[in-house]
């Protein structure tokens, strides 16, 4: 009997280690915790996509008839049947400059679409009455990495995103992807900005990083849990072979009994 019980002081306190290598608490997997039910917060920082240097932007211009807006717009060329090719998107350079059909060298960065499109119509109006604009980021992309479930680099439909948004893309942050400390790495003609944001805090939403820009790159740290798992693996495999022993040897001295 003493080593039954010897067996059993052994192997319980080695159960309890196993157990707790992976555990995570409530407060480090929820988000927006502090948030009351039916509390509501006025955003006073409303996000708005600005150009960057070498952003890639579609722009059309039409009017009352198709020709009144062909000259404003660039094609790829003639092709058979006097059809043009596909239409030409227009390159940001280092200047935060595009060239732009009659109207010459036009500053883009820093621009929100709306912005741009106001500035083109004032322009435009000299040559075309009632100018119809449409304007489009096409190289709006944010990359997701860390502990997520599908990290990678996804395409981003419209002119803005919110970081809860993009994890979505990805699956989700893992259950053992930290919450509080997310890090959004940001470009912004040529300066790199570093946000920290806080997700399980309602405060996550005036954050500078709740809206992502475009090639805007979030990492998700592994937590506590996640670290010790990794640094305690083999030893977490030791300690299961160790109480596996201590099991068998138990079972075989009860049936001994």
């Amino acid at each position: 009997m003493k080593t039954l019980k010897f067996i059993l002081n052994k192997s319980i306190p080695l159960f309890i280690i196993v157990m707790t290598i992976s555990c995570a608490s409530k407060k480090d997997v929820v988000y927006f915790q502090d948030a009351s039910n039916y509390e509501t917060i006025v955003n006073e920082d409303v996000f708005v996509t600005k150009f960057k240097i070498d952003d890639l932007i579609s722009i059309f211009v039409s009017g009352k008839t198709p020709e009144a807006g062909r000259p404003f717009n660039l094609y790829r060329g003639e092709q058979v049947g006097g059809n043009t090719g596909g239409q030409v998107d227009y390159l940001v350079d280092m200047e935060g400059m595009i060239d732009f059909p009659i109207l010459g060298r036009l500053k883009v960065v820093g621009l929100s679409p709306n912005e741009l499109r106001n500035d083109l119509r004032e322009k435009l109006e000299v040559y075309i009455k009632d100018p119809i604009i449409n304007i489009r980021l096409k190289n709006f992309e944010v990359t997701i990495n860390g502990e997520v479930n599908r990290p990678g680099t996804y395409r981003v439909n419209g002119e803005r995103i919110n970081i809860m948004e993009a994890l979505g893309l990805a699956g989700d942050l893992k259950i053992k992807g930290r919450r509080d400390n997310v890090l959004i790495m940001r470009d912004f003609n040529g300066t790199r900005n570093y946000i920290r944001i806080d997700l399980t805090s309602k405060k996550a939403v005036n954050s500078p990083g709740f809206y992502l820009t475009q090639n805007d790159i979030v990492y998700v740290e592994p937590n506590k849990s996640a670290i010790n798992s990794s640094n305690q693996d083999s030893r977490a495999g030791i300690i299961v072979s160790i109480a596996s022993v201590l099991i068998t040897s138990t079972v075989l001295l009860i049936t001994r009994n």
